[in-house]
């Protein structure tokens, strides 16, 4: 097979077109971001994070529909909702925190005044990085998209392979 037939068969077998059509866009990760700290009234989200009314209800319907987060009666008013993240919803908190600790690193903003620590220990939490299954940190040196299928072999390896150097996709 060409190397363009490979890049394509791994660019559009790439489940990260899904994931970006659920939350890829800055009002989304920053309401999901207000659930982790606790936000669950559509009143709480708009005045913390200053979003407009409709674009704070369309986003949280967004996130209901791709099954991120739940809207459920208020326990102590049934006339009131409140949005919590259902498990596939905090099954993204690895990938906040990722994009977090990236924005510390090279974001242009100002410095962050919080930081997020292990409540046991009360030391901030470790990088967020790629890890092999032995736990190794990996670099993007030592890793490449294989395309599952057709000619793989029994050692689960297959010999269409892209190269280390493009794995981010």
């Amino acid at each position: 097979m060409e190397e363009s037939d490979t890049i394509r068969r791994i660019i559009t077998g790439c489940s990260l077109t899904a994931a970006l059509e659920a939350v890829g866009e800055r009002w989304s990760f920053l309401i999901l971001r207000g659930s982790f700290n606790g936000l669950s009234h559509f009143e709480q989200f708009q005045a913390t994070l200053g979003i407009a009314r409709n674009i704070l209800a369309n986003r949280l319907a967004r996130l209901v529909a791709h099954g991120l987060m739940e809207r459920l009666p208020c326990a102590d008013d049934r006339r009131k909702v409140e949005y919590r993240l259902t498990e596939k919803g905090m099954a993204l908190m690895p990938a906040l925190v990722a994009l977090r600790q990236w924005g510390e690193r090279w974001g242009d903003g100002p410095p962050c005044n919080t930081r997020l620590v292990d409540t046991r220990d009360g030391l901030p939490v470790a990088e967020v990085s790629v890890q092999a299954a032995d736990g190794r940190k990996l670099n993007l040196d030592e890793l490449r998209w294989i395309v599952i299928g057709q000619d793989e072999e029994s050692s689960g390896k297959s010999e269409e392979a892209w190269p280390s150097h493009s794995a981010a996709g």
